[in-house]
């Protein structure tokens, strides 16, 4: 028995994983920015405070993504390592 490499199925499982993992972290970064285009819009792009929360709004949004993406993933491989 070849033990030593993954099987097609698992090499599937993990496409699906990594996509899914993208997928939802592009979607929470969207809402974070979103959530943060509101009151910016509100105050004006072309203040310094909109301006200000725009920029938050981008950060925030990537922090929420890569811990979205890294959190999917790092679980993924805990379930794997488990052999489920």
């Amino acid at each position: 028995m070849d033990t030593g490499r993954e099987s097609r199925w698992e090499k599937d499982a993990m496409t699906v994983e990594i996509v899914f993992a993208l997928v939802t972290a592009a979607l929470l970064a969207a809402a974070v920015f979103g959530l943060a285009l509101v009151p910016a819009l509100l105050i004006g792009r072309s203040e310094p405070a909109g301006r200000g929360v725009l920029m938050a709004g981008a950060v925030l949004g990537a922090a929420a993504g890569i811990w979205r993406l890294v959190r999917v993933l790092l679980s993924f491989d805990a379930w794997r390592r488990e052999g489920r």
